[in-house]
């Protein structure tokens, strides 16, 4: 067994991966413009001898650590790289020097971890049978995701790996834990940009107009009604409407609303009727009140679905390295992640890494100016991504 060679060279890079950590929080870059931690991630390659990387969806890294027996099976690890347009509040000496970027959602820690897996799984190439792909993905955080991109150039093929694990931090499970879910975990996502047009005036004079205010907040309220009697119960459903700006006056009634929002689902049958009414009730409304309405959707990520069988097998796996008492069972999420699209291809396993430590007062939710991480948890996330990979290719 593994075990302790593995929890040893964890230890053994921890601080080689911190120092890097705060490197990539120091210098983020936004979607698909990961151009300088793309450089950095072939170059800590190089420095391990593991050159023949290559380059997808224009700034992603894809290498292959390759054991004994390389073409008996293949398992791919994956890590995103992005970061968020965020401005950093934290008072930390690698606080981002990018103003306006922040990697708030701890794909600094991502990128490392899996870096540390590289190291690890590079000095143990000798010790296991099969092919270890490292996928270094862009652009999670938007449109159309880095993950269909790398998909549709081929990732998942030449050689397909039978398995593919994701780890991604959770601020909500202390360091030194993580959390595992069988079946369905996170949710499909597709933005919504609602214009309803009417025709302005006095507001003094409210019978002369079309008002598109009053057109819009009957629009959402119904919308709402969806949720609640259109779908089953049982079946996860979120409408959220974040943006809705009328720009009238005290006096004025303006000519047109203009919404943004987001649909999130469980279900794709459910998810396509559900586009197809909400498009239904606004316009329907908006016509009846003598407006009009212009209802765009864009389709977002599909639901991520953990395979039951993998992540059965990756949660021994895993208590086994940390003790059954440091795995926790985690419920539904309705956020979505890019990751899914790897989940409708493969047999796939997205589990959380902990890094919270409510001493350190380190308990701000991601995508939240103050995100950080207590460190400590970048040796359980390389350690332990390297582990699974090992067993994973051995059952």
């Amino acid at each position: 067994m593994l075990t302790e060679p593995i929890k040893s060279l964890a230890k053994k890079y921890f601080p080689e991966i911190v120092e890097l950590r705060r490197h990539l929080h120091m210098h983020p870059e936004l979607s698909f413009h990961e151009f300088e931690t793309q450089k950095i991630i072939e170059q800590q390659l190089d420095n391990l001898g593991l050159t023949e990387h290559k380059r997808m969806a224009g700034t992603g890294v894809v290498i292959e650590i390759k054991g004994k027996d390389p073409s008996s099976k293949t398992i791919a690890l994956r890590a995103d790289m992005d970061a968020l347009p965020i401005v950093e509040k934290n008072k930390v000496a690698y606080r981002s020097r990018n103003e306006g970027v922040m990697h708030a959602c701890g794909h600094d820690v991502h990128t490392s971890s899996l870096l540390g897996a590289a190291k690890i799984l590079n000095d143990l190439r000798n010790d296991f049978t099969g092919t270890i792909k490292l996928v270094f993905q862009p652009g999670e955080e938007k449109l159309p995701g880095g993950a269909s991109m790398m998909i549709k150039e081929g990732v998942l093929e030449n050689p397909r790996p039978a398995s593919m694990i994701g780890q991604h931090v959770m601020p909500q499970i202390n360091a030194g834990k993580v959390g595992f879910r069988k079946g369905l975990y996170m949710a499909s996502t597709d933005e919504l940009y609602v214009r309803i047009k009417g025709k302005g005036g006095h507001g003094a004079m409210p019978h002369l107009t079309i008002d598109p205010v009053m057109i819009a907040a009957q629009v959402l309220v119904a919308l709402q009604q969806l949720v609640s009697r259109k779908a089953k119960p049982s079946l996860p459903t979120v409408l959220s409407f974040g943006k809705v700006i009328a720009e009238g006056a005290t006096n004025v009634i303006p000519d047109e609303v203009y919404m943004e929002g987001t649909f999130r689902t469980l279900n794709e049958s459910w998810r396509d009727e559900a586009h197809q009414l909400m498009k239904q009730v606004a316009k329907g409304i908006s016509e009846s009140m003598g407006g009009a309405c212009e209802f765009e959707i864009r389709r977002g990520y599909p639901f991520l679905v953990n395979d039951e069988n993998l992540t059965g097998r990756l949660r021994g796996f895993a208590e086994h390295y940390l003790g059954k008492e440091n795995v926790e069972e985690l419920e539904i999420w309705m956020a979505a992640e890019d990751f899914s699209f790897y989940s409708q291809e493969v047999p796939s396993c997205f589990y959380r890494l902990g890094i919270r430590n409510e001493n350190k007062g380190i308990t701000s939710s991601v995508h939240t100016p103050t995100f950080d991480i207590d460190e400590a948890a970048l040796e359980t996330g390389m350690g332990l991504m390297a582990w699974l990979a090992v067993c994973e290719l051995g059952s």
